[in-house]
């Protein structure tokens, strides 16, 4: 008898576990470029997250950097997680410090494409993102990273960060295949068409990349297989950070949607519960949800589903 209520008790407390659902801060608000349509961003955030099942979110919206902060008491401990949808210079040090102290102390954050622009002269947001671009980030934020030869590189020598060509589809190769986010997942697919960023740079501590994708040079690439996807830690805190995502399109590719999913999921709790989609993409061609792409009004049909010659 006494195995059997240990094993109720067991089913009893996953199944509890189970129905308490993941407390999310989307956090928005500002973009530095117009074609970053934050607002719309969060919008397919929300509903990915939500449509798992497993997430419960709440959509905080603070200033841009000119904005006034007066007023603005983010409560950053309510939530296992904050998805970044910001890119901005400054925040109030009382906010930093703050969400400092929430990393520190176990919180999650999720870092997706424009979002790693963000606040180039704040040291502990640098080391949470491990790479960033753009903001006249150079020499000093920290070396650029890639892939050469199989191995993880550093390049310290000066020059710009931020780099991408034309939006187009590209192919991501797992480079640590067995962690929670990547595993099941095939060795390579192909992401829908999006800005591949380049010669991001940072500190790069405590960073795991997670996917790769080939920089071709004949649309401004470097030749190197640049970082797409990281796992990292900071203080007893988790960080997925994304590079991918620029516009509708690109956030309705499956590939993105998983991993993001599954990014989220990690980073608040430290494993991955969810099941790999049928139709996730191939090495050789693109899956994409033309429900979450048509949330663009401005998006055209006829989606890239294979590689251009």
């Amino acid at each position: 008898m006494r195995w059997i209520l240990v094993a109720l008790l067991a089913l009893w407390s996953s199944a509890a576990m189970a129905a308490t659902p993941i407390k999310v801060m989307i956090l928005d608000g500002a973009s530095a470029a117009a074609y970053h349509d934050w607002k719309l961003g969060t919008q397919i955030f929300k509903r990915q997250l939500e449509e798992t099942g497993l997430f419960e979110v709440a959509v905080v919206t603070v200033p841009p950097s000119d904005g006034d902060f007066s007023n603005v008491h983010p409560d950053f401990t309510k939530y296992q997680v904050v998805v970044l949808n910001y890119d901005s210079q400054y925040w109030p040090a009382q906010i930093k410090t703050e969400f400092e102290n929430y990393m520190k102390n176990g919180g999650g954050l999720v870092v997706v494409h424009g979002a790693d622009n963000a606040f180039p002269d704040w040291p502990a947001f640098n080391e949470m993102i491990g790479v960033g671009g753009w903001r006249k980030r150079d020499a000093p934020a920290g070396p650029k990273w890639y892939y050469q030869n199989g191995k993880l590189t550093s390049d310290t020598a000066p020059g710009p960060a931020g780099m991408h060509g034309k939006r187009r589809p590209f192919r991501l190769t797992a480079r640590a295949p067995q962690h929670p986010i990547l595993r099941g997942l095939p060795a390579e697919w192909t992401h829908a068409a999006d800005e591949l960023y380049t010669r991001l740079r940072g500190p790069g501590k405590n960073m795991t990349v997670l996917a790769t994708a080939y920089a071709d040079p004949a649309n401004r690439g470097t030749g190197f297989d640049e970082p797409m996807l990281m796992a990292l830690t900071w203080g007893k805190g988790r960080i997925f950070h994304s590079t991918m995502g620029h516009d509708a399109l690109a956030l309705s590719c499956v590939g993105f949607m998983t991993t993001f999913q599954r990014g989220t999921e990690w980073a608040a709790t430290g494993r991955v519960t969810q099941k790999i989609p049928r139709n996730f993409p191939t090495a050789d061609s693109v899956s994409y949800r033309a429900d979450l792409a048509a949330m663009d009004p401005a998006q055209a049909d006829g989606v890239l589903t294979t590689l251009p010659k």
